[in-house]
C-alpha cells in the first residue's frame, strides 16, 4: 500500500467521521474555532472535529413540569401548587449562546413566577380565575426568557392543593350555600302555590255554583276507596233550603 492510498484512507474517513445528521425536527448551532458561524438546517453536514462543534436544538414544542410549590396566598393561605409549562425555541442561536441551559432556565423561572404569583392573589381569586393567573404567569415567563430564543406557548395551574382545615371550611361553606338555595326555592315555590290558591278561592267565590260542584267532585275523589268512611258536613244553605221546602209543605 503506497502512501498516496493510505492518504486517501485517512481524507475519507476524515470526511466519514465528520458527517454529522441533523433531523427535521433540528436546527445546528456552529461554532468554528469557538465563534459562532451560523445555523445548520436540517441534512448531512461537514463539522471538521478540532476546528469545529456544533450543539443540535430541538425546535418541537417541549413541555416542563412545574413540581408542587408551597405557596402563601396574599390572604395567609399555605396551598400547594404545580403546573405545567409549554414553550419551544424560536431562535436556535439564542438558545446555545445566551443562557447555559434553556431547559433548566425555563424550569426554574417558571418556579418562581408561579410562587410569586400566587402569593399576589387571595385564595378564592386563585380558584376561581385559574385561567386568568395561568395567562399571567405565561406573560412574566415569555418576557423573560425571551432573550433567550424561547416562546412560551401556554401555562396550565394543574392541581391546587388545599390544607385540610381549609378544605373543611371551604365544603362547609358550600354546604349553607346550596341549604340557603334549597330554602329559597322552597319558600318561592310556596309564594307561588299560594298566590294560585288565593286565585282558585276567588275563583270559587266569585261562580256561583262553583263551590258546590268542587265539594261534589272531593266526594267522588274520596268515595272511590271502599276502604274510606267519609263524614259529609251540610252546608247550611242547604240546610235553610230544605227548612224552607218543608214549610211550604206543611202551609
Amino acid at each position: 500500500m503506497n502512501i498516496f492510498t493510505i492518504i486517501i484512507i485517512v481524507v475519507v474517513g476524515g470526511i466519514l467521521a465528520s458527517i454529522r445528521q441533523i433531523n427535521q425536527y433540528q436546527r445546528g448551532v456552529m461554532l468554528s474555532l469557538g465563534k459562532y458561524t451560523g445555523i445548520k438546517e436540517p441534512g448531512w453536514r461537514l463539522v471538521f472535529p478540532i476546528f469545529q462543534s456544533m450543539q443540535k436544538i430541538d425546535m418541537r414544542t417541549m413541555v416542563v413540569d412545574v413540581p408542587p410549590q408551597d405557596t402563601i396566598t396574599k390572604d395567609n393561605v399555605t396551598v400547594t401548587v404545580n403546573a405545567v409549562i409549554y414553550y419551544k425555541i424560536f431562535d436556535a442561536a439564542k438558545a446555545v449562546l445566551e443562557v447555559q441551559s434553556y431547559h433548566y432556565a425555563v424550569s426554574q423561572l417558571s418556579q418562581t413566577t408561579m410562587r410569586n404569583v400566587v402569593g399576589s392573589v387571595t385564595l378564592d381569586e386563585l380558584l376561581s380565575s385559574r385561567d386568568r393567573i395561568s395567562d399571567h404567569i405565561q406573560e412574566i415567563v415569555d418576557k423573560a426568557s425571551d432573550p433567550w430564543g424561547v416562546k412560551v406557548e401556554s401555562v396550565e395551574l394543574k392541581d391546587i392543593q388545599l390544607p385540610q382545615n381549609m378544605q373543611r371550611t371551604i365544603a362547609k361553606q358550600a354546604e349553607a350555600e346550596r341549604e340557603k338555595r334549597a330554602v329559597i326555592i322552597t319558600s318561592e315555590g310556596e309564594v307561588l302555590a299560594s298566590e294560585n290558591l288565593a286565585k282558585a278561592a276567588r275563583t270559587l267565590a266569585e261562580t256561583p255554583g262553583a263551590l258546590h260542584l268542587r265539594t261534589l267532585q272531593s266526594i267522588n275523589d274520596i268515595s272511590s276507596d271502599q276502604s274510606n268512611t267519609v263524614v259529609f258536613a251540610v252546608p247550611l244553605e242547604v240546610l235553610r233550603a230544605l227548612e224552607g221546602m218543608a214549610k211550604k209543605l206543611n202551609s
